[in-house]
């Protein structure tokens, strides 16, 4: 008997007031998203405005939400778990953690925004990266490959002196981020996708940890659904979707932690590419983003991968931080979850080849942990969804109400199997000076 498609969620923000016993202060739609309805809500806890955790609660008809999500979240937050070794190296250097009135500005910061024919969510996109309350910084869109104007049109048009406009005619995402990172004069570049909503406070909290840390490379941040209205945006979300908790972490290339053997090559653990920022000297030190790999090349993926294991490998410190959010409009459609499936498992294995390829050095500690790596890819795949350790997911994450279906988990394998050809294709192109097909 196959399992009922999942339903859809109303995605809420509830803030609490500090404290075991904190009040709700508020409940409201996630941004973007329609009003709440009776039913499942899948709500991100905010305590005195803080992004500290995310719960799933069924509201029946004539239930308060607010109550019924506050108690929920309370006991959430009450829950204790071992910290991992990022978390304990990161509680180590409450410096990095807690600005404490230091009173040192954000630095001046470049938001590049690659896109490709989206018009309509690249502007909600820029709506909230127009409105954040970071002192210094300049939005890039690097329009992609474009067959038609649109892009243009909108930027010239809508935000014209808001937004520096660059076009890009290889495609590639990559690539494109690259022609960013050339366009731009922030001290620190920031990246984003065009299908996100942009926390107010956002780049802010993604930047200041780089004015505290000289040593300080990458930062990473939180990714939530924005709405979770069809069964493949349900399901994704249900079995891992881009969230990685709220704890915050720091990963130390000197002081590598022992819970994770394969460490710097577990990179998507660090973070993902629709959060994500970098020193622009640490980003050029590291050779920037491989141009054959990403979405719209052979390779389907993991640039946003191989970029993390670069900066790592070149000395520099990475921090992960809940407090740094976007909202992501997932994929709605189930061909599309099948398409991000076989995208993922390419990814992976790509950027580990291009790992070998462009970095050398790493040959030997690469090929030490590439076995257990691979066994633990393949694992993940057949079993998705381990529990994340500060909030419900739509599922619930990890009881996996919402099975995985095996075709996903065998087209996330066949993509690890292609990726490595996948990145030669792309690599043979670039050198022919062709586009990648």
């Amino acid at each position: 008997m196959s399992n009922p498609p999942p339903r859809a969620v109303s995605v809420a923000e509830l803030d609490l007031a500090a404290g075991p016993d904190g009040h709700v202060l508020s409940l409201r739609p996630a941004p973007g998203g329609p009003d709440l309805v009776d039913g499942d809500v899948y709500a991100l806890v905010r305590v005195d405005g803080r992004p500290a955790a995310t719960v799933l609660g069924a509201v029946a008809d004539g239930e308060d939400p607010g109550e019924v999500l506050g108690a929920l979240a309370r006991a959430r937050l009450a829950e204790a778990r071992p910290p991992t070794d990022a978390e304990r190296l990161a509680a180590a250097r409450p410096d990095l953690l807690e600005r404490k009135g230091k009173g040192l500005p954000p630095p001046r910061t470049s938001v590049v925004v690659a896109t490709r024919e989206r018009p309509e969510q690249l502007a909600r996109a820029l709506d909230s990266l127009l409105a954040q309350d970071h002192p210094d910084f300049e939005v890039v869109v690097v329009d992609n490959a474009p067959r038609t104007t649109d892009t243009y049109d909108l930027v010239s048009r809508a935000y014209a002196d808001r937004v520096r406009y660059v076009r890009e005619d290889t495609p590639g995402l990559a690539v494109a981020h690259n022609t960013g990172v050339a366009a731009a004069d922030g001290e620190v570049l920031a990246f984003t996708d065009d299908d996100v909503i942009a926390d107010p406070h956002w780049l802010t909290a993604l930047t200041e940890p780089f004015a505290d840390d000289p040593g300080l490379g990458c930062v990473t941040g939180l990714i939530l659904p924005a709405r979770l209205a069809t069964p493949a945006q349900v399901l994704l979300e249900s079995h891992g979707g881009f969230a990685k908790g709220f704890a915050p972490r720091l990963y130390d290339p000197a002081r590598p932690p022992a819970d994770e053997p394969l460490f710097p090559f577990t990179a998507g653990s660090f973070g993902s590419g629709a959060n994500m920022a970098f020193r622009a000297a640490a980003l050029r030190k590291a050779g920037g983003f491989d141009p054959a790999t990403g979405t719209g090349t052979p390779a389907k993926g993991g640039d946003d991968l191989y970029a993390f294991v670069a900066v790592l490998s070149a000395g520099f410190r990475l921090r992960y931080t809940a407090q740094a959010l976007v909202w992501h409009h997932h994929r709605d459609t189930w061909q599309d979850l099948r398409n991000q499936a076989y995208g993922y498992g390419a990814g992976l294995t790509a950027y580990l080849t291009a790992t070998l390829v462009r970095r050398p050095a790493l040959l030997p500690a690469l090929l030490a942990r590439l076995p257990r790596g691979l066994a633990r890819a393949r694992t993940m795949t057949a079993q998705r969804g381990e529990t994340t350790p500060d909030g419900g997911v739509p599922g619930e994450h990890g009881t996996h109400h919402h099975p995985w279906p095996r075709s996903l988990s065998r087209l996330e394998r066949r993509g690890m199997l292609y990726g490595p050809i996948g990145y030669a294709k792309a690599r043979v192109t670039a050198r022919r000076g062709r586009n990648p097909r």
